[in-house]
Formats: structure tokens, C-alpha cells, sequence
């Protein structure tokens, strides 16, 4: 698919069929028009209001339609943490979901940040656990393989894609980290192979895991949503984003007891598998290897357009690419 098909008038009116009959036979009627808020190369969304509340027409592109699939096994296995779909077509690559509230960062001040998180993580960490057990599925749906022992050839991947992408862009500095980290590959191979002999097993990472990607009801539900970013990974690779969320957004330091905090409230939920010094070394090696994972995920997104028309993502993936070798573990980049 492309945004030009999807803003056609023949699929709009198409999916909008599709709409309305998954609405009716969840016994809903729509009430109002539908509208499309967002349109990117990567997939796009419509939006209705129906006499049940508001719902949502998800439709990924062809890198994430692997989504669609998760979605279902999500809500068959951990419903109180996820949306469950009102209907979903594998073939077509869509989804239709209900409206689960408002992002959990709304109306969230700063210094709240550290309380949010922590109280959300350790839901997230026991539905890592039960998706451990389905680790199989997910590949089989299409989510990258980010396991520790895949990550040495996903490094030579995005050192080869970013420097393809960046071409006649690059500049001095480009080319410079990207030798720098190409150039640390044995050392990367040495910490996967830390991670593969670990105490925690490879789970759904969701990879993009903050404030704003946690849906909250007004009785206080949370659940967790747009999955789109996610692979499968150590499981303490979702923290990258959630700490390192946290630690842009304070601008704190790798010790600040308010990033401890959420930290540890997430590891909590790990605690039977390790002593509190094995874990906490397993989650920020799990971190540092994730910005590959990252740099992946910002390169599908970028090169979905010309590099002239990424404006100040352009660079994303080598700045995200290139953390991996700075001091703190939580660097995005």
C-alpha cells in the first residue's frame, strides 16, 4: 500500500464498508462520518463515532501488518492488558478496535512521570512473561527477529542499510560512526552472547514503550497499544524506551533514584529468575543491544520517504545506531 491508495476515494469507501459491516455484526451502527486522522507511508488510520463509543480502522502497511495477527493473540492471552479487536482480516491487513481511552501521558506533568511508570511496568513485564510462551507465534507473524543471537548480523544489516540510506547525505561524521560501530562488532557478539546465557528467555518487546502508548479508562484500566514498532527480543530490551523516555524527559542521570524506581518496580516481576545485581546487569545489556533493534525500526520509517523529506528524522537511525557505544545504556540517540 502506499498513502496515495489509501487516500484514494475507492479504498476509503471500500474500508469504510468493511467498517460498517464488522460494526454490525458486533450488533453497533456508526453515527457519524468517518474521518481518516492519520496518513503515513507506514500505514493509516480512520476513525468513526458509533452509538457504543468511538472505534478505530487500523490499516498497517506491509512491514507491520504482522500487527494484525498479534493483536488477536494478545487479546486471547493477556485481554486485561491489551485491546481486544471488535474484528480483524488477516488478508487484507486491518484492524478494528474500540476506544480504550486517553494516553496515560494527557494531562501528565513532568515530575509525575517517574510514579506513572512505575506503576505501569510491572503489568507490562507480567505480559512479557506470558508471551514468552509464545514466541513461536510471533515470528510466525512476521515480528523481526531480534533475539541476542541474531543481533551480530541485524548489526551488519543496519550498518549497511543506514550508510545505502544516508548515500550522498552522509557526511564525515556519518561515515565515521558508522566504522566505529562496525568496528564493534566482536564486542557486541561477546554481550549477546551474555544475554543468550541470561536468566530471562525472549519474549514481545514492544519497543516504543512510554506515556503515550498506554491507554487509560477513566476507572484507572491501563492498556497497552500500537504495536507496530515491536519485535521479538531479550525482554528487558523494552526498557531503552521506557527509561530512556524518562531520562530525556527529567534529563536524569543513569542514577537518579527516580529512574531507579521504575527500573526496579519493572524488574520486580523478574525477581524469582535472579538476584537484583544479575538482573539489573542483564536489563542495561539488554538496553545497550536494543539501540539496534531501534535503529531498524527508524530506518523502515525514514526510508519510506526520501531522505530530503525526513526532515530531523533523517538521521535517526545512524544517532540511534551509534548510542550503542556511548557511556549510558539509555541513550535514544
Amino acid at each position: 500500500m502506499t498513502t496515495a491508495v489509501w487516500s484514494s476515494a475507492a479504498w476509503l469507501a471500500e474500508a469504510t464498508g468493511w467498517l460498517d459491516n464488522q460494526l454490525a455484526d458486533a450488533g453497533r451502527v456508526r453515527t457519524g462520518p468517518v474521518s481518516q486522522p492519520h496518513l503515513r507511508p507506514w500505514g493509516t488510520v480512520l476513525t468513526a463515532p458509533t452509538d457504543r463509543g468511538q472505534v478505530w480502522l487500523k490499516a498497517p502497511g506491509p512491514e507491520t501488518a504482522f500487527e494484525v495477527p498479534l493483536y488477536g493473540l494478545l487479546a486471547r492471552v493477556a485481554p486485561d492488558s491489551v485491546l481486544a479487536p471488535i474484528a480483524a482480516d488477516v488478508d487484507h491487513g486491518r484492524l478494528l478496535l474500540p476506544d480504550g481511552g486517553a494516553p496515560l501521558g494527557d494531562g501528565l506533568a513532568a515530575e509525575d512521570l517517574p510514579d506513572a511508570l512505575a506503576a505501569v511496568v510491572p503489568q507490562y513485564a507480567e505480559l512479557q512473561r506470558t508471551l514468552a510462551a509464545h514466541v513461536g507465534d510471533l515470528l510466525t507473524f512476521g515480528l523481526a527477529d531480534m533475539r541476542p543471537a541474531a543481533l551480530p548480523e541485524r548489526l551488519d544489516e543496519a550498518v549497511e542499510a543506514i550508510g545505502r540510506y544516508l548515500g550522498r547525505h552522509a557526511s564525515d561524521d556519518d561515515h565515521t560512526a558508522l566504522r566505529r560501530v562496525a568496528a564493534a562488532r566482536p564486542t557486541v557478539a561477546e554481550w549477546c552472547d551474555r544475554l543468550t546465557g541470561g536468566v530471562a528467555t525472549a519474549s514481545l518487546d514492544h519497543n516504543d514503550l512510554h506515556v503515550w502508548n498506554v491507554l487509560t479508562t477513566p476507572s484507572g484500566r491501563r492498556r497497552f497499544y500500537d504495536w507496530g514498532d515491536a519485535v521479538v527480543a531479550h525482554p528487558f530490551a523494552s526498557m531503552l524506551v521506557t527509561l530512556g523516555f524518562l531520562r530525556s524527559e527529567l534529563h536524569l542521570t543513569d542514577d537518579d533514584p527516580r529512574l531507579l524506581r521504575v527500573r526496579d518496580a519493572y524488574l520486580a516481576g523478574f525477581a524469582e529468575l535472579g538476584s537484583r545485581a544479575e538482573l539489573v546487569t542483564e536489563l542495561e545489556l539488554a538496553c545497550r543491544v536494543g539501540s539496534i533493534a531501534r535503529s531498524l525500526v527508524w530506518l523502515r520509517a525514514v526510508r519510506a520517504e526520501r531522505f530530503e523529506h525526513a526532515g530531523t528524522f533523517a538521521r535517526a537511525p545512524l544517532e540511534t545506531l551509534a548510542a550503542l557505544l556511548t557511556e549510558s545504556p539509555f541513550d535514544l540517540g
